[in-house]
């Protein structure tokens, strides 16, 4: 009876072992109000690429003269690399700007804006959104990525003190 329990044991250890060595880009994980999950980067740039490449640029590089306004009044989809400014936002407001669409988004903060950006509440699940922003995430140099994740704890400690 020790004898199986301990080939059992072995053989999880073996499995977890070869599952963590091929899935080297599974060991991120997503961030958000749900427990972590594993987050496969190469399912999320897929997801970025099905999703939000046809107006946010295939290589994150968002559409020309990006800051300016078109004819209708829309500015035009940013880029989500280092020259773009998603980086300068919390976790908590890039999901609901993908979630809820930007318009709609603003509004919940008492903003009137004109976003061009759709909402992806009925395309994509919470997991998946959360999966696109760690991809999203992982290109940009360490500089954008700790000005961000500071950006992120500041706004969730005032969030929390707030709350109390």
């Amino acid at each position: 009876m020790r004898r199986a329990a301990a080939f059992a044991c072995a053989g999880i250890g073996v499995t977890l072992g070869v599952a963590l060595l091929l899935g080297r880009t599974s060991l991120a994980t997503a961030e958000g109000p749900e427990l972590a999950q594993p987050l496969d980067l190469v399912a999320a740039e897929q997801l970025y690429q099905d999703n939000c490449a046809a107006c946010h640029g295939a290589a994150l590089e968002g559409q020309p003269d990006w800051r300016s306004p078109g004819p209708d009044g829309i500015l035009p989809a940013p880029p989500h690399d280092a020259s773009g400014h998603t980086w300068h936002h919390s976790d908590a407001m890039l999901f609901d700007y993908t979630r809820l669409g930007g318009r709609e988004a603003m509004a919940r903060e008492g903003l009137d804006f004109n976003s061009g950006m759709p909402g992806f509440e009925d395309v994509l699940s919470d997991a998946e959104i959360r999966a696109i922003l760690a991809y999203i995430k992982s290109t940009w140099p360490e500089r954008q990525r700790a000005a961000q994740a500071e950006r992120d704890a500041a706004e969730r400690a005032a969030e929390q003190a707030g709350g109390q």
